[in-house]
């Protein structure tokens, strides 16, 4: 399955020309503050094209979806399953929009797809992710499509000169079935 669909947006393969609009996104300082838990310094050129290098459609760990309007076909994030756990059949997924596309429903519609993609696709039975405390659009985007607060790491990131909690969210197959 190369490109999977939905509403407004379609999950595809990530293409080598995309790379520098990648890198206008996640260097913004508003889209990376929610990103990465280590100091938030700017990605290189080259840091992308590397990780670009090593994308392996053939891995049983981790898989990176670009997420593209249906509608004009424009790049606007990405997402991911960034783990995988065949034995206890649990994945571990991750999102990113690009700033001027935050707020118009494109993150909770990729979510759904990735979320279907996993569970129809791959038979996992768990999805969790870890978001920040202070991500409350996305924690309200999660929420939208069925993940349930399971657990918190208290204190875990420093950001903007104080600590915050990480949410760990999850949803079972069985609670995502009951809803479609």
């Amino acid at each position: 399955m190369n490109i999977i669909y939905k509403f407004l947006v379609r999950l595809r393969a990530y293409k080598k020309e995309d790379i520098d609009i990648v890198l206008e996104y996640i260097n913004d300082p508003e889209v990376k503050k929610y990103l990465v838990p280590g100091i938030p310094f700017p990605f290189r050129k080259e840091d992308e094209e590397k990780w670009y290098q090593n994308l392996d459609p053939f891995s049983t760990k981790s898989y990176s979806f670009d997420i593209e309007t249906l509608e004009g076909k424009e790049y606007i994030g990405g997402c991911g399953i960034n783990d995988v756990d065949w034995k206890n059949s649990v994945a571990v997924v991750g999102i990113f929009l690009g700033k001027p596309h935050w707020n118009k429903g494109y993150g909770t519609d990729a979510m759904k797809v990735l979320v279907r993609f996993i569970f129809e696709e791959m038979n996992i039975n768990k999805i969790k992710l870890y978001v920040y405390s202070f991500n409350k659009r996305a924690i309200k985007s999660y929420e939208k499509v069925g993940f349930k607060k399971e657990g918190v790491l208290r204190e875990e990131i420093f950001r903007n000169g104080k600590y915050h909690d990480v949410y760990v969210m999850g949803i079972l197959k069985k609670e995502w079935q009951s809803k479609i």
